[in-house]
């Protein structure tokens, strides 16, 4: 559907106008899309970035300041984030030996299950996305994206 259907608006104020629009539309239907999957988990999309940051990492730890660095969602409170994820039983966080100011976060067994289980409904999400986008056009879509960003 286009952006001028989706959101009953027929005039832009230029192309450019047009074009933020239209991201900004795809950008919270692709964040609503992944969180229905999250729901089902009962995590949210920045758990799981946090998640895929320290499996990255494993078996070695991270700081909090190393997954705030690195987190898509830099609006996120890292310390609530990881709050939710050690509860959970996902993360184990505790102090560096070398450094006691830092806490070395690690991912646990039963985080790394839950990655694992996610893998199908991300894999199927990104099969649909494959019917409408060639690996192509997802190229050049991230490298038009990249280019925005410079």
């Amino acid at each position: 559907m286009k952006i001028e259907e989706a959101i009953k608006q027929g005039r832009f104020g230029s192309n450019f106008h047009k074009a933020v629009v239209n991201l900004i539309y795809t950008s919270n239907w692709l964040r609503d899309a992944h969180t229905e999957i999250f729901k089902r988990y009962g995590i949210l999309s920045q758990h799981f970035n946090a998640l895929r940051i320290i499996k990255g990492r494993h078996p070695k730890p991270v700081s909090a300041g190393e997954i705030k660095d690195v987190l898509l969602d830099k609006a996120s409170d890292v310390t609530r984030l990881l709050d939710k994820l050690v509860k959970q039983g996902y993360v184990k966080r505790q102090l560096c030996e070398f450094n006691r100011r830092k806490m070395d976060i690690t991912i646990t067994p039963k985080g790394l299950q839950l990655l694992e289980e996610l893998e199908a409904p991300l894999s199927a999400f990104y099969q649909d996305l494959s019917t409408r986008l060639s690996a192509e056009d997802a190229l050049a879509l991230s490298d038009l994206l990249d280019k925005v960003r410079r």
